[in-house]
């Protein structure tokens, strides 16, 4: 298959799916505004590249990459792979570095990588195409679609065709190397090859060493690494100190998070929306809706607008606690009065609120609502939404709410398969529960000696062997079953004591 029907392949399997737009951007006038313009309306039996016969010789190589720029912001992807296609059919052609920077890494975050390597393999050997940042922009389209081997090669083959390694080019390999489950200490390694290279420390660099150690719990290591690059003239950045405060949250020394976001200000690094959350989050998680108030409270004062992830902090500190449902609902209610949309996680968050505080019937109301508006419910809500009905005894609403999850084909965690287990266990389901281990899920030990306890207390005359038969079965799940002894192969030669009268 030559390169033209290889690309055609390409361009017609998503054809319809990336046609559509975002919001329509202001234009500049002349030739860029005609294009842009004809790629917004065209029509479906015709493509840009076969639209554009009368702008030959017409538009210039920087209005090119203008042109592409703005059809990538408006997510018109297929369209900007055809004007690339008429763009190459000029004569001169009108490809040049600067429009290759422009659409690899579009392609990559749009999923399109097999498209991005066709073009990437195909452009011209000249000088002008062996350019750091034009392996950069491959690189790192490779790194948003998923690609991490295909992106190492794209590396290796830097250093074989003698392309210098940029700033840029570090800092997106340390990620690659990260997503391919390389360790800090190999990023570490990696970084001091580069600047053994003349590659110079900068705040991409900085960020990209920072998050690999942060992601192994060295945080320490990670603040040593941001007073060497401060020392050298690297200035730290809010997304680094986001990275740092996150790490500690996650490994619950919130102390140590609330210090760096101190040091972040005296440095004059403005906090972020994200700063914000972070603590909140972390407040949440430890049930102090108080301090999350306060901080939701700072947050405005300093110009921020929280958004979803903000208000569902505040949802999750109220509805861990039990019977503070209400305050969980109104900060809910005040999410969606200030015109901000909830999120799934938004609310899973109210549902877990209801199923603590016994309000089964509510969590189902929020869950019916849920779906009314759109919003596609995660494995965590109907996890929560089985843990509600579990604690109130409804095995009927409970199957009813598994079958669902079935039907849309949403695999379960351990954690559910726990809940669904001792929900129908407890209420002498043991048929239920038999066929919920049977489905090839595993449950962890203390469920495990939950049920026993269960089984063991409730299980009636009536229903032996049915409890029986469960044992049995999660004996077996939990590889709890005696192994049979194999025979001496020698049984048969042994004699045996026989005792003289």
């Amino acid at each position: 298959m030559g390169l033209e029907e290889e690309e055609g392949t390409l361009l017609s399997e998503e054809n319809e799916e990336m046609g559509c737009q975002k919001k329509e951007l202001p234009l500049p006038e002349g030739v860029v505004e005609e294009i842009v313009q004809l790629a917004r309306n065209l029509p479906q039996n015709l493509t840009l590249e076969e639209a554009l016969a009368q702008y030959e010789g017409r538009v210039s190589e920087k209005e090119c990459w203008e042109v592409l720029e703005i059809l990538g912001k408006e997510n018109l992807l297929v369209c900007c792979l055809y004007f690339f296609q008429w763009m190459r059919s000029q004569e001169p052609s009108l490809v040049t570095p600067r429009a290759c920077t422009v659409l690899f890494p579009l392609l990559g975050r749009a999923g399109m990588s097999d498209k991005l390597m066709v073009l990437f393999r195909n452009l011209p050997s000249t000088k002008e195409f062996r350019d750091v940042h034009i392996y950069n922009a491959t690189i790192s389209g490779l790194l948003s679609s998923g690609r991490y081997e295909d992106a190492w090669k794209v590396y290796e083959s830097m250093e074989t065709d003698n392309i210098h390694p940029d700033h840029v080019t570090c800092s997106i390999m340390v990620i690659v190397m990260r997503k391919l489950g390389h360790s800090a200490k190999d990023a570490w390694q990696f970084f001091e090859k580069m600047n053994r290279k003349g590659v110079r420390w900068s705040e991409e660099v900085l960020g990209a060493l920072i998050k690999s150690f942060c992601d192994e719990g060295l945080m320490r290591e990670a603040l040593i690494i941001l007073s060497e690059m401060e020392k050298k003239g690297v200035s730290s950045n809010a997304i680094v100190y986001n990275t740092l405060m996150d790490a500690y949250c996650k490994s619950n020394h919130v102390e140590e998070a609330e210090g760096l976001f101190v040091e972040m200000r005296a440095k004059g690094i403005k906090p972020t929306a994200s700063t914000f959350n972070i603590l909140m989050h972390a407040y949440s998680r430890r049930m102090q809706p108080k301090i999350v108030e306060n901080l939701l409270a700072e947050m405005q004062e300093v110009g921020l607008k929280p958004d979803a992830s903000s208000y569902t902090c505040l949802i999750s500190a109220y509805g861990r606690q039990k019977n503070m449902s209400d305050m969980a609902a109104d900060a809910f209610l005040k999410m969606k009065k200030v015109g901000i949309k909830p999120t799934s996680h938004s609310y899973t968050a109210l549902i877990h609120a209801y199923s603590i505080s016994g309000w089964h019937e509510k969590a189902y109301a929020a869950f019916e609502h849920m779906q009314r508006e759109g919003i596609k419910p995660s494995i965590e809500t109907y996890t929560a939404l089985l843990d509600a009905f579990r604690r109130a005894g409804d095995t009927q609403t409970l199957m009813k709410i598994w079958k669902v999850m079935m039907s849309e084909k949403v695999e379960g965690t351990r954690v559910t398969f726990n809940i669904l287990v001792d929900g129908f266990a407890k209420q002498g389901h043991y048929m239920a529960a038999r066929d919920m281990v049977k489905s090839g899920q595993v449950m962890d030990a203390t469920s495990y000696q939950k049920l026993r306890a269960i089984l063991d207390v409730k299980a009636a005359a009536k229903n032996k062997k049915d409890k029986s038969a469960l044992l049995g079965i999660i004996k077996s799940k939990m590889g709890f079953e005696k192994t049979k002894r194999k025979k001496d192969e020698f049984w048969k030669f042994k004699k045996r004591h026989v005792k003289n009268t």
